[in-house]
């Protein structure tokens, strides 16, 4: 019902901020600086394995504590933030039907201002990890879709939702352990399509905790024919 009232909001009274809804000068976009700040300016080191926050003098060579000596099917980990704060409370909003729009307005957002370390990751296509029908029917949207979206547009790539499919439907995940989760998404994703075959696929999702279901996502695309397959999550969470 709240994200349902700050969306009638926003058509009503289109300058106010999209998290707080503190109001907004003429221009200002769609977010107010101190939001702007809380979701863009991450607090932490991060590891370029699994991207888990580290300190600022952490040997992150063969990765982070997190990680080390662990192996996995993607090749490289970017966030925007760790999953604490004002980045949370978006991503707990962009879960109900109405977080769409403001999915899409984080996802420009994080277009923007990670744009050098996206163009890094080399992708040659962008993919979304999927929800399965029922739970995206229920949702009516998939909020890693709408984050994708944006960043392939800013990278000059091509979106590519279709390539990667979620065939069976799994519980959520969140009081899992690490190895309950990666029970949880064992086969759950296929991969198809040509355009796969020898590129680097850039892998969208919004929160990454254990890493198994962009592992899963990964061997699926791996196993289509993608050469590298590099992730970017808007938040890293540790469970």
């Amino acid at each position: 019902m709240r994200s349902i009232l700050q969306g009638l909001l926003h058509l009503l009274y289109p300058g106010a901020c999209h998290v707080c809804d503190a109001p907004l000068p003429p221009g200002a976009g769609p977010f107010c600086d101190p939001c702007r700040q809380a979701l863009t300016v991450d607090p932490h080191g991060q590891c370029p394995r699994c991207a888990g926050s580290v300190g600022p003098f952490a040997e992150v060579a063969d990765g982070c504590p997190h990680c080390r000596g662990t192996s996995f099917p993607f090749d490289t980990v970017l966030r925007l933030g760790p999953y604490e704060g004002r980045l949370r409370e978006v991503i707990l909003r962009m879960k109900h039907a109405a977080g769409e729009a403001l999915a899409e307005l984080v996802g420009e957002l994080w277009a923007g201002c990670a744009e050098a370390r996206l163009r890094g990751l080399a992708a040659d296509l962008v993919v979304p990890v999927p929800l399965h029908w029922r739970r995206r029917w229920r949702r009516g949207y998939n909020q890693s879709e709408a984050l994708a979206r944006p960043l392939a547009a800013r990278l000059g790539l091509a979106c590519r939702p279709s390539c990667l499919r979620r065939v069976r439907h799994t519980p959520q995940q969140p009081s899992r352990s690490a190895a309950g989760r990666l029970d949880n998404v064992r086969d759950a994703f296929r991969a198809r399509g040509r355009v796969l075959a020898g590129r680097t696929v850039l892998l969208v999702d919004d929160v990454l905790t254990t890493g198994s279901t962009a592992a899963e996502a990964a061997r699926a695309l791996r196993r289509a024919g993608a050469r590298r397959v590099v992730v970017a999550v808007l938040a890293r969470a540790h469970g």
